[in-house]
């Protein structure tokens, strides 16, 4: 594989611009200065709030007034008699706060001579270099997994002096000792302790004095930071922190450990599109720059370079026993982050997993399933039963460290199908891993509290169909014909994703009790409830419904498009089922008529949506707009602000684009444009394969299908009526071809 680097000729200006490193559970955002340089430090669980039952015994007595109300045909009330009754039942969470802002003042005046600096994505390094006075300058940065820490390494050709020292709010103690600074924090709500160490070991002198760490004459300066909270470890916190830089020192060994670590996983895929070498040599800023100011410019091997920062950003901030990535990974630059950086379960949260699987980094994707088994499983179980009444769990549209699942933030907050959406993730890693074990131990109760919770919570019609509500359609409203004239209205019944997510689930947990047989009762129950859903609906202008009736929009290019929920994560709509494959075609269109995808992660699901679509033209118009609205100097996804999902959907739309296995077969280059010439490698497959593949000019040249046992698989590639394999040749009417595993075929 070939080295892959995010290239900077200056410093970051800010937190966006900045270049971050991670382990799962620690994060920090560098930007390389010259002279002052700052580093967020930044820990998963240092949250503020606490655990919050938003719970009302009452719920259910709401629900059941405002369904009365639909029943009735009173929709056009029914916003203004939620208002009223249900905003005592709506709280909101606090924030995930940041750990501190560390300086380091390198003490030089003058010009900067030859300065870069680099994110080298397969080992997870980041460098910089640069001359001043004089004096060569190195630093490198990454952040350990094996060890839990932070390293931060400076170099000088000649002896230099330099300061540290971490700015931060509600520190209840600090100190130097032993050549560690160390101080010790509290959230600012809740009460919660944390601790930060950093471990100094350099060749110079050093000195403490008003909570500076001041070193002399020294050509070379280590930095060791460890970040232990009381949410982890209790009242242990602060040994933890000791017992973590106690293993610290050895910084050789420590950045081999971390290389030979993150690149096992970062190099089990690969995608590169063969470009012009010399923009390979232009920094990250030139090359997004050079896109905005001529929409003719093309630069293909950027797509390949987005792709790999998703892997490293995923890799870096959701590992095997660590927190789920939230809203901006694990870096975060103050107390109220936007959002509160929590767990938005209405996309965002599912979106930052959308690459895990494809790209081969099913571990990755783990911390999302402990995070809900062991915390939203049970407080979802109890929400369930005191709010609805009802078996099973249920997770509305976001949550925290806490496991918090009851109605947050306003009315849009009622929405019930987060936790069902969740679920959706463990049935998808199944697919793609084949682990019954896992299915059994770890997916299997999940998926079947999900189906419980719709059992219960489904009611009947005058028409006998089964409707969820009150509900809405993230997070979009709708008019309402009234006497007083048109009103804006959040709340609907039986909104299409609603729909969509439902079948969803059923569908999933019948197919798991297939495997398993484990409760048939259930499972024949969940297939009869399916028969009983309303239908998917298509409007006056061909686009598929987003509610049971057509109603006209408020803002008919919103940023969510909950409604291509069955086209993209899901997979209810396909070229199998051609009406509302070319009705949710039109929907996209209408949204990007009216000025649609105007935040990053809405257009990264466009990627996707486009690439299910087969249409490789907008499938890649799409993922440039990414690049040229969306995407900081940095290569961060922005809203904005920095939001993480929009780099996880969008690389996950570009190896979407190039393989697909949701149809019963693997498709090479689904959705790619006639001028793109490359090659992919690792790339997952449903079924557990591995899958290669050579291509020019838009189409494959040569591929190959891996996996552990010798077996047939159907591959289709578009444009293709043969294939050969050493002196085998296979022929085909429509692109589809049973082909042999770990053997190499060749386009005829």
């Amino acid at each position: 594989m070939s080295i892959k680097k995010l290239h900077f000729t200056e410093p970051g200006r800010d937190f966006e611009d900045g270049s971050p490193v991670g382990c799962g559970n620690l994060g920090a955002m560098l930007l390389g200065d010259t002279a002052d340089e700052k580093i967020w430090l930044t820990h998963e669980s240092i949250w503020s709030g606490g655990e919050l039952d938003g719970n009302d015994a009452n719920f259910r007595n709401k629900v059941d007034t405002l369904r009365k109300m639909y029943l009735d045909g009173e929709i056009g009330k029914i916003d203004k008699k939620a208002n009223e009754i249900m905003n005592e039942s709506i709280h909101s969470i606090k924030s995930i706060e940041y750990a501190g802002l560390l300086h380091v003042n390198l003490g030089f005046d003058g010009k900067t001579e030859n300065y870069t600096r680099d994110l080298t994505l397969n080992t997870g390094v980041f460098d910089v270099s640069f001359t001043k006075n004089g004096c060569m300058v190195s630093q490198q940065a990454f952040a350990s997994y094996s060890f839990e820490a932070i390293c931060v390494r400076y170099s000088f050709s000649t002896a230099h002096d330099i300061s540290f020292y971490v700015e931060r709010e509600n520190i209840l103690s600090s100190g130097f000792e032993n050549d560690i600074l160390f101080y010790t924090g509290a959230t600012q709500t809740g009460g919660h302790r944390f601790k930060v160490g950093i471990k100094l070991v350099t060749d110079g002198k050093s000195a403490f004095a008003d909570n500076k760490v001041t070193v002399k004459n020294a050509n070379d300066v280590q930095l060791y930071i460890s970040i232990a909270t009381d949410f982890d470890f209790g009242d242990e916190y602060d040994s933890k922190v000791d017992s973590v830089l106690d293993e610290c020192g050895d910084y050789d060994e420590m950045l081999a450990n971390h290389c030979d670590d993150f690149s096992s996983l970062f190099e089990r895929s690969d995608i590169v599109f063969k470009e012009d070498e010399e923009l390979e040599k232009l920094s990250v800023k030139e090359r997004l720059a050079r896109l905005k100011e001529d929409e003719n410019a093309r630069d293909y091997g950027l797509i390949g370079l987005y792709y790999a920062f998703g892997k490293y950003l995923l890799i870096s901030s959701s590992r095997e026993g660590t927190l789920p990535a939230n809203l901006q990974g694990v870096w975060v630059e103050k107390l109220n982050n936007k959002w509160n950086s929590d767990y938005h379960t209405n996309i965002n949260l599912q979106m930052n997993y959308w690459l895990a699987e494809v790209a081969n980094l099913s571990e990755c994707h783990l911390p999302l399933f402990d995070y809900m088994n062991n915390l939203l499983l049970p407080a979802g179980q109890k929400t369930a039963e005191v709010n609805y009444r009802c078996r099973g769990t249920v997770v509305h549209h976001l949550s925290d460290i806490y496991g918090y699942t009851a109605p947050a933030d306003g009315l849009w907050g009622i929405w019930p199908l987060g936790g069902a959406w969740l679920s959706t993730h463990m049935w998808e890693h199944y697919l793609y891993t084949l682990d019954e074990e896992f299915l059994r131990n770890e997916a299997y109760t999940y998926m079947k509290e999900c189906v419980l919770f719709f059992l219960d919570y489904l009611f009947e019609d005058k028409d006998g169909r089964l409707i969820s509500g009150p509900s809405m359609s993230p997070e979009n409203l709708y008019y309402i014909d009234t006497p007083e004239g048109k009103k804006q209205t959040f709340v609907a019944f039986s909104p299409t994703m609603d729909i969509e997510v439902i079948t969803a689930v059923f569908k999933n947990y019948i197919e798991a009790e297939k495997i398993l047989c484990i409760d048939s009762e259930t499972a024949s129950a969940a297939a009869k409830a399916l028969t009983k859903l309303p239908k998917l609906k298509v409007g006056s202008k061909g686009q598929l419904l987003e509610w049971l009736e057509e109603f006209e929009e408020p803002e008919p290019g919103h940023r969510h498009i909950s409604h291509a929920f069955a086209l993209y994560p899901d997979n209810l709509i396909n070229e199998n089922t051609p009406e509302l494959f070319k009705a949710i075609r039109k929907t996209l269109d209408i949204r990007l008529s009216h000025g649609g995808g105007h935040t990053g992660w809405s257009r990264a699901w466009l990627i996707n949506l486009f690439a299910r679509l087969k249409d490789g033209n907008k499938t890649f118009e799409n993922i440039r707009l990414l690049f040229t609205k969306s995407t900081a100097d940095s290569m961060l996804d922005i809203h904005p602000p920095f939001q993480i999902d929009g780099n996880f959907g969008g690389a996950a739309g570009i190896a979407e684009a190039l393989m697909q296995s949701h149809e019963g077969y693997i498709s090479l280059l689904p959705a790619v444009k006639d001028d793109i010439c490359g090659s992919f490698r690792g790339l997952k497959a449903r079924g557990d394969f591995d899958v290669d593949a050579e291509f020019k000019n838009g189409k494959v040249v040569s591929f190959k299908i891996s996996s552990d046992k010798d077996k047939a698989v159907k591959v289709k590639i578009p444009a293709c009526c043969a294939v050969t394999c050493e002196d085998e040749k296979l022929s085909s009417s429509d692109g589809i071809f049973t082909i042999k595993t770990n053997a190499e075929y060749k386009t005829a």
